[in-house]
């Protein structure tokens, strides 16, 4: 940190009706600095950014920007002054070149003419003094999703920001990738380019960031030095109870016997998932562990059906099936939360109603016609069940928290009375709070009797929560792993085995 003051936000309010978002919340951001802004769904990140960049107009409060006073009306106003934002989906045109989306909208021009060999000059010089090594002319949407992200904070760069606004930029990358983003986020440092941070990795506040401000409610609680803290604190903090209810609690193993409720044998689609056995009984809970494109996935959706399989047999309580589509999939009792919650599971300007109904139609349907009232009473039982927090039935989805959104889509499948939920990513993006919620939902669910299949980039979630986890690797199952088997070691040596062998692990 430079000791020299970029952002200084003081007393700063927004209400929504019937919510107060922001309560005399004061905010500063150094030039040089990574500062963490952190908290539950819902303490007010979300508002104070959309506040900072134009989009939400304060209602109290002083924002001091690089020394001047600031109000922006509009993002654009917001940008023009050196902020800019890069949020989890990333705002760029995948179809376009490397080069392309980072002049996009300010392509040089000669006589009228798009200077294509300057634009391309320009963009490996530009990005080579990042530390960013690739063929600009490649199509964007043909890059890595590391490639992506840092092509995204160079276009920030290129557009003379001073703040970059960094919202859950790492929630799609491996360890890996978060390496060489965290490297070119120092280098942007050093530049005396100020970062603010959000992210529900705990583990990387630490690593990258110099400051962390944890909100509450709408609320300031406190701003401290990164070193200052530990993960038990972070989160005592956010949660505004003792941590240990949330970092200590883990599920009772459990024997899980009888016939299979799901069976996969040498399920195959290209080279992402080769030959894959898998099953899963009522009540059982059986985890995917792997690395970012091992082949997780890519598996669940071709048992979904929602990818084509090419080779393999499916068996739901002892019987071979054939799914031919997803709806076919869910009138056998499959249901399947995707990893994109914002692409692939909600409608964003549907209410909460809309998107929880849409799997039940059929049952609270009439001929063309939705039968209101069962289709509300539906609604507000697996509302009550699932404690989606949210004002009525009629709030725009999009108005709910990551984690009010998941429990949403959580309760769309419930509806279904599913026999096997698969889960893919559930807790990606969202607060230690609610993922503590999503995950006793998940054991209640096995409770009753439904087979659940949960992926999870996190080992901690899967060791919490699964009876038994299956390793993949290269489209792969390498070993699988249950009862007092199961630990985070224990995965991460089989995938380690697994990488120096070449070839599969026996057991």
């Amino acid at each position: 940190m430079t000791g020299q003051r970029l952002l200084e936000i003081r007393g700063l309010s927004k209400r929504f009706p019937g919510v107060l978002a922001l309560d005399q919340v004061d905010f500063t951001v150094e030039k040089g600095e990574v500062h963490a802004l952190m908290g539950e769904n819902g303490a007010g990140k979300s508002t104070l950014i959309k506040i900072l960049t134009g989009i939400y107009e304060k209602d109290e409060g002083t924002m001091v920007f690089d020394g001047r006073e600031v109000d922006f009306r509009n993002t654009a106003q917001a940008q023009e002054a050196g902020i800019s934002t890069i949020y989890q989906e990333l705002n760029l045109i995948p179809e376009l070149s490397v080069a392309e989306n980072l002049f996009l909208g300010r392509q040089p021009v000669t006589r009228g003419r798009i200077a294509w060999k300057k634009i391309y000059e320009q963009a490996e010089e530009f990005l080579s003094g990042l530390g960013i090594q690739v063929d600009v002319k490649k199509r964007l949407g043909g890059c890595s999703t590391a490639v992506q992200q840092m092509v995204a904070v160079a276009r920030a760069v290129s557009l003379e920001a001073r703040l970059l606004i960094m919202d859950e930029p790492t929630s799609s990358l491996g360890d890996k990738e978060v390496k060489i983003l965290f490297g070119l986020m120092d280098k942007i440092r050093a530049q005396g380019i100020g970062m603010i941070f959000v992210s529900h990795r705990l583990d990387e506040i630490f690593e990258i960031c110099d400051r962390v401000t944890i909100l509450r409610d709408g609320r300031l609680v406190e701003t401290l030095p990164a070193a200052d803290l530990t993960k038990y604190d972070l989160i005592t903090k956010m949660i505004g109870r003792d941590a240990g209810e949330v970092m200590n609690r883990k599920a009772a193993r459990r024997e899980i016997s009888g016939e299979a409720l799901f069976e996969a044998r040498e399920v195959t689609r290209g080279v992402r998932v080769r030959g894959i056995d898998l099953s899963v009984r009522k009540g059982e809970v059986v985890g995917l562990a792997g690395l970012l494109g091992a082949g997780r996935t890519e598996f669940v959706r071709t048992v979904f059906a929602a990818d084509k399989m090419e080779a393999g047999r499916i068996y739901m309580e002892g019987k071979q099936v054939s799914f031919r589509s997803p709806r076919a999939a869910v009138k056998r009792g499959l249901g399947f939360l995707s990893e994109d919650r914002k692409a692939e599971g909600i409608i964003p300007h549907l209410s909460v109603r809309e998107n929880m109904s849409l799997a039940i139609l059929p049952q609270v349907s009439r001929a063309a016609w939705i039968r209101k009232r069962m289709e509300r009473e539906k609604v507000e039982f697996y509302s009550g069940k699932l404690r989606v927090k949210t004002p009525d039935q009629e709030q725009s989805i999009c108005n709910l928290s990551g984690g009010n959104q998941q429990k949403v889509i959580l309760a769309r499948w419930m509806a279904t009375k599913p026999k096997l939920l698969i889960l893919d990513e559930p807790t990606r993006g969202i607060d230690v709070g609610a993922k503590a919620e999503i995950e006793v939902l998940i054991r209640e669910m096995a409770e009753e009797g439904i087979g659940v299949l949960l992926i999870s980039s996190e080992l901690e979630e899967l060791v919490r929560n699964c009876d038994r986890i299956a390793v993949i690797r290269d489209g792969r199952k390498i070993v699988e792993l249950e009862g007092e088997e199961i630990s985070e070691e224990a995965v991460l040596h089989s995938l380690s085995a697994a990488s120096e062998n070449g070839k599969e692990v026996d057991r």
